[in-house]
């Protein structure tokens, strides 16, 4: 089944750029293959999911790419076309001549409502050449105008277009130091409204993919080109094809629809994070070797002390004792830095896979009382190498991870709205000081939700 992705502003363009070329690259690659079939078994898998084929042989995005600005699309349509591995459709992309002015109510209230048609008739467009549609993956920013307030909009119109398609927004979360003056408007907007429409949303944090390309890739001078290929790296980890099922023969092929089944079991928990390791700069990869049962202790400390890369593991949160009642978990007894799961699912790729022990992620302690592990833990995996990491693991979970940035933002916006700085440039183009209170009260409810596990 296929998914087609929803590029939306600067940053999300940028993003699904590298992250259909990693996958372009893995689908190329001869590292870990152990037989000619199942090669060809996976490149045949990831092409349906993520690309159709022209007549000359040269693989084309499911991708619809949408800016208000010409410039970024012209420089992705150029890369792709000039890596000679893989293109988008010229006719795909849909650009104007002014942008959003990082204000999320131009964005959602103007320039969406304006375009829709032609942006729709883009999508469709994409759609039809899927014989089976997965769903839409949108890549798009919290905190900018076109990316969050017309990427909102656009998730709207796929909600009702599309009702039985599956929708998971790649969100990028804005760097805590701030971009745009407005961005905690921005990103309480965006999230209130995201959480009616999308099914999922998948938050990568800003600050911690710059960290990771500092301390564990060793990059002096941090580019956007350099925090975006982590995330396209990531991503990949967990979109190319799987066996999501022990002792299955073929590989997955409803991507995101997995995903939801195995990490989204209630409406008010779709809040999913990402870490993966190992994270390494080429040099230092070819001087390195992992185990599974190091690289997966590593991973389940990551996940029960909240640490979003393996460098600075806090190793002394430790998990409720197993035979704590459920009614108690919330007792003083329980360590406050420990990091709750609604569900969780660990992608592993690489040499020996089958051999890899993942029982400690099925702990009942690491989860909410209303699950058992049965239903709140999944695995899939894959015996190929990915993006030359011999092994390599993913964990994506549904947890209390994102608690703390929330309420930071929260608290920010509240701040502003408080003395009304900046109120008029949403008013203006159409948001009201109710549609402010009604976001905020559902990101608030949001936390609750989250902190009530």
């Amino acid at each position: 089944m296929s998914v087609v992705a929803v590029q939306l502003g600067q940053c999300g363009n940028q993003i699904a750029f590298e992250l259909f070329d990693v996958i372009c690259s893995d689908l190329n690659s001869t590292s870990g293959i152990f037989s000619k079939r199942q090669n060809e078994s996976y490149q045949a898998t990831c092409k349906e999911r993520f690309f159709s084929e022209e007549t000359s042989g040269v693989p084309v995005a499911r991708a619809v790419l949408v800016d208000m600005e010409p410039k970024v699309i012209s420089q992705t349509l150029s890369m792709a076309a000039r890596s000679g591995r893989w293109k988008y459709d010229h006719h795909s992309q849909f650009s104007q001549k002014q942008g959003s002015g990082n204000n999320w109510a131009n964005g959602y209230c103007v320039h969406g409502p304006r375009h829709k048609e032609a942006i729709m008739d883009l999508v469709q467009r994409e759609v039809e050449k899927c014989d089976r549609l997965s769903g839409f993956l949108t890549a798009m920013s919290l905190a900018g105008g076109t990316g969050s307030g017309m990427g909102t909009y656009v998730t709207q119109c796929l909600r009702e277009n599309y009702p039985n398609s599956f929708l998971l927004n790649q969100v990028i979360w804005p760097y805590g130091t701030g971009e745009v003056i407005v961005q905690n408007y921005n990103s309480i907007l965006t999230l209130s409204h995201l959480y009616q429409s999308s099914d999922a949303l998948l938050v990568h944090e800003n600050d911690i993919i710059h960290k990771i390309c500092a301390q564990l890739m060793n990059i002096k001078q941090i580019s956007f080109r350099d925090v975006n290929k982590v995330l396209a790296h990531q991503l990949g980890s967990v979109f190319q094809p799987t066996y999501s099922t022990e002792g299955a023969t073929r590989y997955s092929r409803n991507p995101i629809g997995d995903l939801m089944e195995s990490l989204v079991p209630h409406v008010e928990f779709k809040i999913l994070g990402l870490r993966n390791i190992p994270q390494l700069s080429e040099n230092s990869l070819a001087y390195s070797s992992f185990t599974w049962p190091g690289l997966l202790k590593h991973l389940r400390q990551m996940l029960i002390a909240n640490a979003k890369m393996e460098e600075g593991i806090d190793w002394q949160v430790r998990a409720p004792s197993s035979w704590i009642p459920a009614a108690e978990k919330v007792s003083p007894t329980k360590d406050l830095r420990f990091n709750t799961s609604v569900a969780n699912l660990v992608v592993l790729r690489g040499k020996d896979v089958h051999t890899a022990d993942v029982g400690a992620f099925k702990d009942p302690v690491l989860y909410t009382s209303w699950l058992t592990p049965a239903d709140a833990f999944s695995i899939w995996t894959a015996s190929r190498a990915f993006n030359k990491y011999e092994k390599s693991a993913t964990l994506v979970s549904n947890s209390q991870f994102l608690l703390k940035p929330l309420d930071s933002i929260v608290g920010k916006a509240w701040n502003m709205f408080a003395s009304k700085a900046y109120v008029h440039q949403y008013t203006k183009f159409g948001i009201e000081e109710e549609d402010f209170l009604n976001s905020f009260t559902a990101v608030e409810q949001v936390i609750s939700s989250y902190s009530s596990l």
